[in-house]
């Protein structure tokens, strides 16, 4: 299935010159959500995952299904002051500033074998920050699956070493 026709380029959105690239068509298409979703789904069974990971708000959007059909859980990663037990966190750079990701401390049990999950893989921040928290409870990142894969903004060179899953790539 060619899933970037079910995927959105809207220009010059959230700023000037970005071409934002919109998945919620693709999930809008319950045949399109599925196929994608499978395909993680058929990746993560080859890594023999425990548990999913993912950054909220679209990280959930693609783990939670993923998690659902493998029979595992699944572990919210979010921004700090939005988990209500103890938690850890890991601050990473955006363009014009720093943000913090956090998770709670009893998430994942060391030795677990990780998948962490995002719709788009652009500059790595976010993932990069997302493993940090994971290896830091002791989990093993068995993966880390997207949707897209944003080639152009280099994402991939911040994961080096880790086993990294693409949809589609622009």
């Amino acid at each position: 299935m060619d899933l970037k026709k079910y995927i959105s380029i809207v220009p010059d959105w959230p700023k000037e010159g970005v071409l934002f690239k919109d998945v919620t068509p693709l999930m809008n298409d319950g045949e399109a959500y599925r196929y994608a979703t499978n395909q993680i789904v058929e990746y993560a069974k080859e890594k023999q995952i425990d548990l999913v990971v993912g950054p909220e708000a679209r990280g959930f959007i693609i783990g939670c299904p993923v998690a659902y059909e493998l029979g595992v859980g699944f572990a919210p990663v979010r921004k700090e002051g939005k988990l209500p037990r103890e938690t850890i966190k890991a601050e990473y750079d955006l363009e014009y500033g720093k943000n913090v990701l956090t998770i709670h401390k009893d998430a994942i049990k060391p030795g677990q074998r990780i998948l962490i999950t995002d719709d788009l893989l652009a500059t790595g921040g976010t993932m990069e920050a997302s493993i940090k928290l994971v290896e830091e409870l002791g989990g093993v990142v068995a993966g880390l699956a997207f949707l897209i894969e944003l080639d152009y903004l280099h994402g991939r060179e911040k994961l080096k070493g880790y086993d990294i899953l693409t949809l589609m790539k622009y």
